[in-house]
């Protein structure tokens, strides 16, 4: 990517597996609105839209969660300003491992994918990991998801209709290591999932739990809260109850940036 001249309070955008980076066009809009220069990058190997994506599915075989955070680490380095990082699901770990860098001055996780140390694995998530984890093999393959488990791991708590609209527009399909990476992290002295929660020079970090979110459970989320708080981090959580795991693309966008808005705003962070 060219050095960016000039840009002012410039905000990344970070999505996870199985969708595209389409997904954060309305709040790039609205961020724009309010001010923000955004950016929404593809993990290494996408194309530039779904449609290409989906056609050549394995230019993203074998990335791993390193190779993104590598990937959206030389994003950054052509900004003037360290940004603020949003991202969903392992985008959202992405955003946490950024900011442990000490390369974003403010991180959003919206579901995000757990880190190294957290303990709980609810059903759901295990569930929703299948399609990936039943093959050893397919750590270095590349897996796509049918609409029924988009349905179950995505938009269980939306209608079928809008779900499947989801899974026409956005969906493409994704590495397998990543989830390898997230389900041995705890059997490992170090992980791909880790940062350290107990840097106190940080930024600071909004965690977005989805209370029927069937991926990302909200217990997921509130136990990387936990261990932040442990360590001494700056680090709030917010919980809304009646959303799954697709509350930053489907219909409800809105609330959830609206009040990412609101939270940098209080952080001192406005354009």
């Amino acid at each position: 990517m060219n050095e960016v001249e000039s840009m002012t309070t410039p905000v990344v955008f970070i999505h996870g597996l199985w969708i595209h980076s389409v997904s954060w066009l309305p709040w790039q809009q609205l961020f724009g609105e309010r001010g923000y220069d955004t950016l929404a990058p593809n993990w290494p190997g996408d194309g530039t839209t779904v449609s290409e994506t989906r056609a050549d599915p394995g230019r993203v075989l074998d990335i791993g969660v390193e190779d993104v955070t590598d990937a959206y680490a030389r994003v950054i380095e052509g900004l003037p300003d360290a940004p603020i990082v949003v991202g969903h699901s392992f985008g959202g770990l992405v955003a946490q491992k950024l900011l442990d860098r000490g390369l974003a001055a403010a991180a959003v996780g919206i579901s995000p994918a757990p880190i190294k140390g957290v303990r709980a694995v609810p059903l759901s998530l295990l569930r929703s990991s299948f399609p990936v984890l039943k093959s050893p093999a397919n750590k270095r393959r590349t897996v796509a998801l049918t609409e029924n488990q988009f349905a179950y791991s995505f938009g269980n708590a939306i209608s079928r209709g809008e779900s499947d609209e989801l899974f026409r527009d956005l969906t493409i399909p994704s590495p397998g290591r990543p989830l390898f990476e997230a389900s041995t992290a705890n059997l490992r002295r170090t992980s791909p999932t880790g940062v350290d929660t107990r840097r106190g020079d940080r930024g600071p970090l909004l965690l977005i739990a989805a209370g029927q979110d069937h991926t990302v459970p909200a217990v997921v989320v509130q136990g990387a809260h936990k261990l932040y708080v442990r360590g001494g981090a700056q680090v709030d959580l917010r919980t809304y109850d009646d959303r799954g795991h697709s509350a930053p693309f489907d219909r409800g966008w809105r609330d959830l940036a609206e009040d990412t808005l609101s939270w940098l705003e209080v952080q001192g962070l406005k354009p």
